[in-house]
């Protein structure tokens, strides 16, 4: 179960609702298991979402005629209204399978004409036409509010992307298991491609055919790629190109791949041959930065504060001048789940949540290192779900 129900149920007592709708590509899926293919490709209404605070367990997918399929084939659990024309055939002299037959079944839904007045008359039909309702904002186009309002008058229309994302920042056990998976998947990638830089002639592009042909081969799929050496490695967003090794490079992963559409995000670094005194020294002090922060992680403890240990602590180590505006962010349907580790941050660590937690530093033209793991926190501390280790791998 991706849907964490109590802490929905929670969030919509607390903002007096009695429905909530979801919209953007993350919500419908986490609401729903519904992955609406174009919604993940395209801006503008796809699939909605409706869940009444009474029956929070029982969705109402709304979504278009040409995506029916894949509500067949994923086996959604949840009662559907379908817009817009889409043209498929029956032979009726065909037996069709369970999920031909239940595509069909859904094909013979009354049409609403688009998604707007589908959500519409799921409101109407409903009897909440005079409710306060809870509208995930992110995944509607301008003025898509003000037609709501426009059609039901009597609706008072809450945002609540924030409300969903407060939601999804506890996780599920489904939820964690797939991203230990990824975790997992992600580590072993990265291994594919440290053994591919041992070769003749290896490029950055090597290295990143290495790491995407491992994550598929486990099932998984690519995302993010950040993978440069040397001078390049303190591109923050590095693309990787045609630049062959070098004794003495530094190789930096920004990395992470997505299984069954949970997300990864962690980095690695390695010398190709003995690292100078003042790198080894530096990233000694980003690694130490991570572990100390690992150690504060509880239930009850302010984001900010682990800020504060991983910045202090970096400095300490050996890097007097580091500087970050964050040092970790939650992840899971999305690169960017909450808490955020930041200064400024108001969130507060709690049991469930699955963080990344993360040290880069950049100098422009010559080096940039990165530590960066994943875990779950837990009532006695955290979970690790990935492991960079205690040292700077050296590749010889």
């Amino acid at each position: 179960m991706l849907l964490n129900d109590v802490r929905l149920q929670e969030a919509i007592s607390n903002h007096g609702l009695d429905a909530i709708v979801a919209t953007s590509p993350e919500n419908v899926l986490y609401a729903s298991g519904f992955w609406c293919l174009p919604q993940w490709i395209r801006r503008g209404p796809q699939a909605f979402v409706v869940l009444g605070a009474s029956a929070i367990d029982n969705p109402v997918v709304i979504t278009g005629t040409s995506t029916l399929d894949l509500i067949a084939d994923q086996n959604v659990r949840a009662r559907v209204r379908r817009y817009g024309a889409f043209t498929v055939d029956t032979d009726l002299t065909t037996i069709l399978d369970p999920v031909s037959a239940r595509q069909a079944e859904l094909h013979q839904l009354t049409d609403d004409r688009d998604a707007l007045a589908a959500l519409v008359a799921e409101i109407r039909a409903t009897g909440l036409s005079g409710a306060r309702i809870g509208i995930d904002e992110i995944g509607l186009l301008p003025g898509d509010v003000d037609k709501l309002r426009s059609e039901l008058p009597d609706v008072t229309w809450i945002p609540a992307s924030s409300l969903l994302r407060w939601v999804r920042a506890v996780k599920t056990p489904e939820e964690i298991d797939r991203l230990r998976s990824i975790g997992g998947i992600t580590e072993r990638s990265i291994a594919a491609a440290f053994n591919e830089a041992m070769s003749s002639g290896a490029t950055e592009l090597s290295l990143a055919r290495a790491f995407h042909t491992q994550t598929i081969k486990e099932d998984a799929f690519p995302v993010l790629g950040c993978i440069g050496f040397g001078e390049r490695s303190a591109l923050m967003n590095v693309q990787p190109s045609d630049r062959e090794l070098r004794k003495g490079d530094i190789i930096r992963f920004d990395v992470g791949g997505h299984f069954r559409n949970y997300r990864a995000d962690i980095a690695r670094n390695a010398c190709f041959g003995e690292p100078s005194p003042d790198v080894r020294l530096k990233y000694d002090a980003l690694n130490k930065g991570v572990k100390r922060g690992i150690e504060h992680i509880r239930p009850g403890v302010p984001a900010s504060k682990i800020f504060e240990v991983v910045v202090e602590t970096v400095r300490k180590e050996g890097i007097p001048h580091y500087h970050r505006s964050h040092v970790g962010h939650g992840i899971g349907l999305d690169g960017y789940d909450l808490p955020l580790l930041s200064a400024s941050s108001q969130d507060v660590l709690e049991a469930g949540m699955v963080l990344c937690i993360e040290t880069p530093y950049y100098e422009i033209g010559r080096v940039g290192l990165q530590v960066e793991d994943m875990l779950v926190v837990r009532p006695d501390g955290a979970e690790m779900l990935t492991n960079a280790g205690n040292n700077l791998l050296v590749l010889n």
